[in-house]
C-alpha cells in the first residue's frame, strides 16, 4: 500500500512522495483526518492573484489551506515539551505546527527559506519520538512552478534558496524526519488559475 491509496485527481495534480507507509497509516488509523486532507487537496487551486501580490507575514496559499483545515477542527498547535533527569528539568521547545488534529501534523512551506524544512522535519522527528505525532505532512511547491513565477515577473521572489520540492526531497531521503512517517505534496502547475 502507498500512494495508490490516493485518488487519481490528487496524484495528477500534486507531486507525491511517501515514507514509512504514511498513506496507509492515515487512511486506516486516522480516517477523518485522511478525508479532511483529501477534501482540502481536491478543492485547492493556485490563484494568479496570490502570486502577483506580495504575501506579508503569511502567504495566501498558506492562509487558504489553514482556513480550510481550521474549519474542519484542525488547529495551530504549540507543544510544551521538557526533559527531566533526576530533579533537573530542561525545556525542549518545539516549533508550532501549522495544522494539527488527532496526532496528524501538517506544515505548509510555500515560499520560506529552505532551512524551514529542517525545522519541520526535526519537529516531526522529535514529536514522533515523544508519541505526540503519528504522521507528518508537508505541502510545498513543485519546481516546475518556477516557469509561471518567471512569466509573471516574480521569479526572483521565488528563488532557488526558498522552499520547493527540490530542496525538500534530499532532506527527507537523508533521514531528517527520523522514524516519523512522512507524506509530501508538491503543488503542480495544473492547479494554477488565472483569476486576474
Amino acid at each position: 500500500m502507498g500512494k495508490e491509496l490516493l485518488p487519481y485527481y490528487i496524484t495528477e495534480h500534486y507531486e507525491v512522495h511517501e515514507w514509512k507507509h504514511a498513506c496507509a497509516i492515515l487512511k486506516n488509523d486516522f480516517p477523518d483526518e485522511w478525508e479532511d486532507l483529501l477534501a482540502m487537496l481536491t478543492d485547492f487551486r493556485l490563484m494568479k492573484s496570490w502570486i502577483t501580490v506580495g504575501g506579508g507575514r503569511k502567504s495566501k496559499v498558506s492562509g487558504w489551506i489553514d482556513s480550510f483545515l481550521y474549519d474542519l477542527g484542525w488547529v495551530e498547535k504549540d507543544f510544551s515539551t521538557k526533559v527531566v533527569v533526576d530533579e533537573n528539568e530542561m525545556n525542549t521547545p518545539t516549533h508550532k505546527i501549522d495544522c494539527f488534529k488527532n496526532r496528524v501534523a501538517l506544515e505548509i512551506e510555500w515560499n520560506n527559506k529552505d532551512p524551514f524544512f529542517d525545522r519541520d522535519l526535526n519537529n516531526f522527528r522529535l514529536l514522533f519520538d515523544l508519541r505526540a505525532v503519528s504522521v507528518g505532512i508537508i505541502i510545498t511547491r513543485c519546481d516546475e512552478l518556477q516557469n509561471i513565477f518567471k512569466s509573471l515577473g516574480r521569479g526572483a521572489s521565488y528563488g532557488a534558496s526558498t522552499t520547493h520540492m527540490g530542496k525538500l526531497l534530499p532532506r527527507v531521503e537523508g533521514g531528517s524526519g527520523g522514524g516519523c512517517p512522512i507524506l509530501v505534496f508538491g503543488i503542480k502547475d495544473t492547479l494554477y488559475i488565472e483569476d486576474c
